[in-house]
Parts: structure tokens; sequence; C-alpha cells
């Protein structure tokens, strides 16, 4: 292989991945001098001369000439002056020797060798280049078309046909991808794995929404209105607080937009998952009664120390505040920072009874797995169905028909006895 045709085919291979002049020329400079001296041990007194354009290549090695007797001949930068005059006979010691180093004369070996460790050199430098374009787009919204579906992730082509990946860990549950679709994603984290950068997309992330939110609410992007925090179940729920630093925009209003327009806009690309906008205070009390929206909270207890809060809601809200599969309670706690636990108003306490008065009839980890969902009481467990209860909590239905027989037996006898005692007391008055 001549010089022409190795560093034509180069140059072609370089440019088809976009590598600019001036690196393809360093590149192909330092894998030529790797070449001499490997053969010459040096390659301080090489000249290597290139032109891309043309496909030239020119290698010099330079000598100064001595006398055939001189000590100095074996150094590498030394001629003797019979072997410098084979190749011009006027040459005379003092003088320097530019001798042309033909690409051949390395060998054939070397030069394959060369044109392997060229392309390895501009993989390396697409990988480089790869990594420091998107190690500082981390957090930012990318847009891509799916190449190949896999059933642990999907496989994203950008503009620049770079390979990125979405795992399913990653995807938004309802997420359904063919190939050529196009993916709007969040770029969630840069991983090098055996010196290859791997590009992690995610559409679960709550900087996804918040990119989103961005775009779609220009008091957003201009920093008049802040997104304080976001909590998500991706496709299911989130809810975003915000706050704005000019008392004339309402943030929750700006946010979702004329009739919902903005915010309409959003849902879509998250597979209708319901936003909730939540107005950002530094009352704890208010903030917690927001985050638990669209519950209405009759009181709570704030214990700062432990980071619990107990709230108390009239039965009609305790399924609202815990929300389907309890994903409202979930992200109220998360929202505001601590463990929320949602108890039952005892409006009617003598007519009910509460949980820990069944430890004879009930196990104790199955009271505990109802507590957690806010269920304290009898007629709090009574006022949810049984296929809510089983999706709710670890009981399997046969545990949950056995809790209802328990707690509807109990409350039949406590009205029976209620009864007996009324009568008891009505035939004692007639009796007087």
């Amino acid at each position: 292989m001549n010089s022409n045709v190795l560093i034509e085919s180069f140059a072609e291979f370089a440019r088809s991945k976009n590598i600019d002049r001036p690196t393809m020329m360093s590149i192909l400079e330092e894998v030529f001098r790797t070449m001499i001296r490997k053969k010459y041990d040096d390659d301080s007194n090489f000249d290597v001369i290139l032109n891309v354009d043309k496909g030239d290549l020119e290698i010099y090695r330079n000598r100064e000439i001595v006398d055939d007797n001189s000590e100095d001949i074996w150094d590498l930068d030394k001629i003797p002056l019979a072997e410098a005059q084979k190749i011009e006979p006027d040459y005379e010691v003092g003088e320097s020797v530019a001798e042309e180093i033909k690409l051949e004369d390395f060998g054939r070996r070397a030069v394959l060798m060369a044109r392997q460790t060229l392309i390895q050199r501009v993989k390396d430098l697409e990988r480089d280049n790869l990594y420091q374009a998107y190690k500082d787009q981390v957090g930012e919204v990318v847009v891509g078309e799916v190449y190949q579906v896999w059933s642990r992730e999907a496989l994203i082509l950008d503009k620049d046909e770079n390979e990125l990946v979405l795992p399913k860990a990653e995807q938004i549950p309802k997420d359904r991808y063919r190939k050529g679709d196009t993916v709007r994603a969040v770029v969630h984290r840069v991983e090098v794995i055996n010196g290859t950068p791997k590009i992690i997309l995610s559409r679960a992330a709550p900087a996804f929404l918040e990119r989103l939110m961005e775009q779609e609410v220009p008091e957003i992007f201009d920093g008049l209105i802040t997104i304080k925090n976001i909590v998500r179940e991706p496709g299911e729920r989130a809810k975003v607080a915000v706050e704005s630093y000019d008392d004339r925009i309402d943030p929750v209003g700006a946010c979702v937009g004329m009739k919902g327009s903005r915010i309409h806009a959003v849902v879509r690309e998250l597979e209708n998952e319901n936003i909730d906008i939540i107005n950002y205070t530094n009352n704890l009390e208010l903030y917690i009664q927001r985050a638990l929206s669209p519950a209405k909270i009759g009181s709570m207890k704030i214990n700062e120390q432990t980071g619990r809060v107990s709230v108390f809601l009239k039965p009609d809200q305790v399924s609202l505040a815990i929300g389907r599969g309890g994903a409202n309670i979930k992200l109220a706690s998360r929202l505001v920072g601590m463990e929320i636990d949602v108890f039952r108003e005892a409006e009617d306490f003598e007519e009910d009874i509460a949980l820990s008065e069944f430890t004879d009839e009930i196990e104790g980890w199955v009271i505990e797995e109802l507590k957690k969902i806010g269920l304290d009481t009898g007629r709090a467990v009574l006022a949810v169905n049984k296929e809510d209860l089983v999706r709710r909590t670890e009981l399997e239905e046969e545990t949950v028909e056995d809790l209802f027989r328990v707690i509807r037996q109990e409350f039949e006898e406590q009205e029976e006895q209620e009864e007996d005692e009324q009568a008891e007391t009505q035939n004692s008055g007639d009796a007087q």
C-alpha cells in the first residue's frame, strides 16, 4: 500500500466521522512518527510532511556528515562521509543530509499496522468526542429516533447517529416504541464502560418533567417562576411545587395556562400523567395541605424531630388523600420531605372500634399493613372495597375477606348489645 492510498483512505474515514483537519493532521503525523520510532528508535531528526488534500506523504531523515573514522558514526543523527557520498558524491564533512524515506521501506506489515492504528485512533477520538458532547448535557432534553427495541432497553440515534440508550426502567410504563419513532427524553447520566461512553436517557426522571415545563411555560424559562421540587410516579401522577418571584404572577395559573393549554402539552408527552401544580410556601402546615390535594384536611400534628406528620381527615377524604395505589400520599410525603400518616377523624367514636381492639381476632402484621395506608378503625376498613385493599396492601384476597367478616361480626354484636341495653332500659321504665 503506497502513501497516497493510505492517506486518502484514512482521510475519507476521518471525514465520515466529522474529524476536523487539524486533528486529522495531528493523528496522521503521530502515527507515522510511531512507525519511525519502532524502526529507528528515535524520531527527533525526522521531518514528516503531509498534504492530506493530495494524499502526499514525505518523510526525511536528517543527519550530519562526519569523517568515516569518527567515533560519532554510530549516533542516530550522524552519517559517515562514504555513506553520504553514495547519496550525493559532492557531499563533504560537516554538511547535512536530508534522505527521503519511502513508506515502503518500513515494510508491508508496519504499513498495515499503521492503518489499523489510524482507524483505532479515530474511533478513540470519536468516543471521547461523544463523551465530551454529552457529559455537559446531563439534565437536558434530546430528540432521537428509535433504531432498535429490546426487552430491557431501546436504542436511540441522535441527529449525528450517535447511539443513546433508553432503559426500560427509565421509560414511562405506557411507552410503546417501534423502529423509526421519534423520542424525546432527558440525558440522565453518562457512563464510561471499558473505555466506551454510554449515554443513558430517561423519560421517568423528574428532570424530564422540569425541562418540558420550561419549554411550555415562558415564565419558568425566564426565571420569573421557579420549580422548587418535583416528584413523580411516571405515567400515573406527579406533583410540582412552584414559586413566583413576581407578586403579579400566579405561578399555578401560569403553569396550567388558559384552559389548561400549557399543562396539557406536558401531560400528552408523559402519556396522560396526572400533574398537580402546587403553590410552594415556607408554611409547612399549609404546604402539607396543598401537597395532599385534592383531599381536604381536618387537622394535623407535625413532629419535626421524627419527620412524621399525622393528618386527620373526614371518612370521605381518606381515599382521596391516599390516592390510587397509595400514589397521592407517597408523592406528598416525598414533596414535603416528611412521612405522612393519614387517619380518619372519629366523628362518632363511640360507634367505631379501633383496630388495636381486634388483636385477638386479627394478626398484628395485618393491622400494621392497614395502618400503613391510613386505616386505623373498623369502619375505616369497611369503607374501602376488597379490590382496593388487595391492591394497596400486601394482603391476599382471602385475608381481606376474613378481615371484613371479623369486623362486621364485631359491629353486629355491638349493635345487638346496644339494642339489648336499650330494651332493658325501656322495660325498666315501663315497670316503674
